[in-house]
């Protein structure tokens, strides 16, 4: 009707269903997020296949000997290192166990900046923590601790802590589409994912031909 006034949304219908997105995405992605154990350091890992395939980060598994992972329900299984890409800080550990929840890798080319992000892990060894944010960049380039230059990576605002590397920054769809990596100290807010297209694309080949 001409003339009509339409009152602004009330910001706690905003404010709720920004909350009940982010808790849905959580919802379903968070048994598939892992905690993994190597002597002398901790991390993240996602599983992203029914038979018990995970990413994680390359640096997460030091040495790669005696990796154990626990998972959301408290269930702890030995992993076995498929392959790893140190240049691309990437690496796929396999894990057994019957009805294993995995999550599904997204395509990161279709992620927009501005977009919420949600971010899944274990800092500081705190399981199963959630910090949410948006992605602040795409497109950009990092040097690992390593030395290597990794391109393409996600900036968000996310916080991430050590501990979180390894783990899934997913949508409020609950795709993953990265992998987190590492964030800038003392800055705050500038925290870095692998975009889940790298990701899919190295574990494919790392399950064909494991590099080191």
């Amino acid at each position: 009707m001409a003339g009509q006034i339409h009152p602004f949304p009330d910001d706690r219908d905003l404010l709720d269903a920004y909350s009940r997105a982010v808790v849905g995405a959580v919802e379903m992605v968070a048994p598939a997020v892992v905690k993994i154990d190597v002597s002398g350091g901790s991390g993240s890992g996602v599983l992203y296949t029914p038979d018990g395939f995970l990413l994680t980060n390359s640096h997460v598994l030091g040495r790669g000997r005696g990796i154990r992972v626990t998972m959301s329900d408290g269930r702890v299984r030995d992993g076995e290192l498929i392959g790893r890409d140190a240049q691309n800080d990437l690496a796929v550990v396999r894990i057994d166990g019957p009805a294993l929840p995995w999550a599904t890798l997204g395509d990161s080319r279709r992620i927009k900046v501005g977009q919420i992000a949600i971010a899944l892990g274990n800092p500081f060894g705190l399981q199963h923590s959630v910090t949410a944010g948006v992605v602040s960049a795409l497109g950009r380039s990092i040097r690992t601790a390593a030395g290597h230059m990794m391109t393409d990576i996600i900036q968000t605002d996310a916080s991430l802590n050590p501990g979180n590397s390894g783990g899934p920054l997913i949508t409020t769809r609950g795709d993953v589409i990265g992998i987190n990596v590492a964030t800038i100290m003392p800055a705050q807010g500038l925290c870095f994912a692998i975009g889940s297209n790298t990701a899919r694309a190295i574990a494919s080949r790392l399950m064909r031909r494991p590099a080191a």
